[in-house]
């Protein structure tokens, strides 16, 4: 059984920065899809960033170049460092690991954390 405890979530004004991190509790293999999603009020859930056992990475298009995921897969922690926050990154964060390898920011992967909150102020 695989179990996700996030992190690191808070309040910041709009220009700082916060890390995020995910710490994977369980069977965990060498083939593997990481990911942080978010989910504001109202809208759907978005794949935030990406990573796997090869340490390729892939962003969505609205956090390229201000966010960066990084993994210690000996820790088997999963870390999102975001600078550059924006208001419209206010979200519960949520992180998304499963066995199967290669899913980037599909949705469907099987396990998920309880969610850390993100609030940027303006």
């Amino acid at each position: 059984q695989v179990q996700l405890v996030e992190s690191g979530g808070g309040s910041v004004q709009a220009g700082g920065s916060l890390r995020l991190s995910c710490t994977i509790f369980g069977y965990a293999r060498i083939s593997f899809s990481w990911a942080w999603f978010r989910q504001s009020p109202g809208k759907e859930r978005e794949g935030v960033a990406y990573i796997d056992n090869y340490g390729g990475s892939v962003y969505a298009d609205s956090v390229k170049g201000r966010f960066t995921n990084s993994a210690d897969n000996y820790k088997k922690i999963l870390y999102l460092q975001m600078n550059s926050l924006k208001p419209e990154d206010t979200a519960m964060y949520y992180c998304a690991y499963d066995l199967r390898g290669g899913l980037q920011l599909r949705g469907d992967y099987s396990y998920w954390g309880q969610g850390t909150q993100v609030t940027v102020s303006s």
